[in-house]
């Protein structure tokens, strides 16, 4: 009866962590893939544009890489100017807008 008990809660728990796992995106193209998908979603747009709209949503390159490259070249146009560490914060904000 044990063992019965035992080979019935490890089938659960197997296929608790299967089931948990296709909820998740299984890697980068299938988050981006989602992210898209919600995109699309949130325009209200009609399915027949879907298709053309997925094509340029996952041709782009991620929307968190710009801001990050903006910063670092900003925060290195800062360490040429040989300013005080004190007014790194306003230059930043100032660059950052533009």
């Amino acid at each position: 009866m044990k063992k019965i008990l035992s080979v019935i809660a490890m089938g659960l728990a197997l296929s608790m962590g299967a089931a948990h796992a296709a909820d998740a995106p299984a890697g980068k193209q299938q988050g981006k893939m989602a992210t898209c998908s919600a995109d699309f979603k949130a325009t209200g747009k009609d399915g027949k544009e879907r298709q053309g709209f997925m094509k340029e949503c996952l041709s782009n390159k991620p929307a968190a890489a710009k801001p990050q490259g903006k910063m670092a070249s900003c925060s290195a146009d800062f360490k040429t100017t040989g300013k005080a560490g004190k007014e790194r914060q306003a230059f930043m904000k100032e660059c950052l807008k533009k």
